[in-house]
Order: C-alpha cells, then sequence, then structure tokens
C-alpha cells in the first residue's frame, strides 16, 4: 500500500481533475477508488461494484504496455476506458459523459 500511496500523493493534474469529478460517490452514487492495486497493476481509478477500470494516459505510456494491462484486466472482467490527460484537463464534461453512458 506504501506504493498506492505515494501514487495518490504525486498524482497528475489530470488525475486530480478525474478524481474531483469521481470522489465522494458524486459521479452516479458510485464508489470509485484511486491507484487501486489489481493483480500486479495500480490502476488510476475502478469502480469495483461495476467491474470498470478509468486509466489516465500522458506520454509515458506505451501503446504495447497499455494492451497488455488491459487485456489482463478484461481476462479478469473488468471493462477498461481510458483518457488522455489532456481530453481530462480540457473537456472534464466529455469524458463524464462518456464514463456515464458506460456505466
Amino acid at each position: 500500500m506504501k506504493r498506492a500511496r505515494a501514487l495518490r500523493r504525486n498524482a497528475t493534474q489530470a488525475e486530480l481533475k478525474l478524481w474531483a469529478i469521481l470522489r465522494n460517490r458524486q459521479f452516479q452514487h458510485l464508489k470509485f477508488r484511486r491507484q487501486q492495486p489489481i493483480g500486479p497493476y495500480y490502476v488510476d481509478f475502478v469502480c469495483l461494484e461495476r467491474h470498470l477500470v478509468v486509466e489516465v494516459d500522458g506520454g509515458q505510456h506505451t501503446e504495447e504496455a497499455d494492451a497488455a494491462r488491459t487485456a489482463w484486466l478484461q481476462a479478469r472482467g473488468f471493462r477498461v476506458l481510458r483518457f488522455w490527460n489532456n481530453d481530462v484537463l480540457t473537456n472534464p464534461d466529455g469524458v463524464a459523459r462518456k464514463l456515464a453512458e458506460a456505466l
């Protein structure tokens, strides 16, 4: 849990903006967790009740690694939504709409 705590402390601006939307059950009254360990991964956000993982991707992400991570999570019953940092920062309402559609 030390790593999860460190990841929460060092959140990106995009993660903080999305967390402001998701925290305290204010998004569709659902409980989201951030930097939650699932198997070998720490996912940015997860709603365990709906088996939905939300990842906020920046320049450090690679298509190959993200694909492997997504496949691993999907094999365990999770749906994975990915948003670019820029989308979260410049269009949070659009991101929220896509999240609502997925739920």
